[in-house]
């Protein structure tokens, strides 16, 4: 009767905690805002000294804008410009759109991928492991963006074609099924996040790091 009495007071404190998942990893976040902050490092729009600048981000919405915009607004503080609140109290209204802004991935397998096949007329399925000599996995964060530049009270162009890019990528190989190198996560503050790849550097332009300018009036 203790046995019993002591086991039902350890069952009575025993509790299961519940645990939501968010739609994204803290990888694939990292990726993906790494990839926005070198985008919007790379805004180069000409705009004029003093100038109290506005950001219109009606069309750049999407999951993660709200950090690439902070990125931006970043970006121009540094450049010595002055952030209005406002529309109104602005003189240049820079309008953003966002032409991507999330995650590419990538799976190159010698041997026989992962399958899902068809088991049953009732459309039961069957999972078919990989089988492999070697396969290579990369996850790519990817950000794009697009601005110009208006005189708030006339309307008038100030800077047109800008397009600002930038992206992360990590890589992992598997030889055998067994021996595994590389990079299948990244942690806060990672240091190898994707450098610049040797070929890329090669081939910018010279001055400026080949970085895009918007046309300026």
């Amino acid at each position: 009767m203790a046995a019993v009495l002591a086991s039902a007071a350890v069952l009575a404190n025993c509790a299961t905690s519940q645990e939501t998942n968010p739609s994204r990893t803290a990888t694939e976040q990292l990726l993906i805002s790494h990839a926005a902050e070198r985008a919007a490092q790379q805004f180069t729009l000409t705009l004029p000294q003093g100038a109290r600048v506005y950001f219109d981000t009606t069309y750049f919405q999407g999951e993660g804008s709200d950090y690439a915009i902070s990125a931006l607004r970043e970006t121009v503080l540094k450049q010595g410009r002055t952030l209005a609140p406002t529309r109104e109290q602005s003189d240049v209204i820079v309008e953003l759109r966002l032409g991507a802004l999330s995650l590419d991935r990538m799976n190159r397998v010698l041997g026989i991928p992962r399958l899902t096949v068809p088991v049953s007329s009732a459309l039961n399925t069957a999972t078919i492991p990989e089988l492999s000599l070697y396969s290579r996995r990369d996850s790519q964060g990817v950000a794009e963006f697009s601005a110009f530049a208006y005189d708030t009270k006339t309307g008038a162009p100030v800077a047109v074609g800008g397009q600002f890019a930038g992206g992360t990528r990590i890589r992992s190989h598997t030889l055998f099924m067994i021996f595994s190198w590389g990079q299948r996560q990244v942690s806060p503050g990672d240091p190898h996040l994707d450098p610049e790849p040797w070929w890329n550097v090669l081939q910018r332009p010279s001055g400026e790091g080949g970085k895009p300018k918007g046309r300026s009036f």
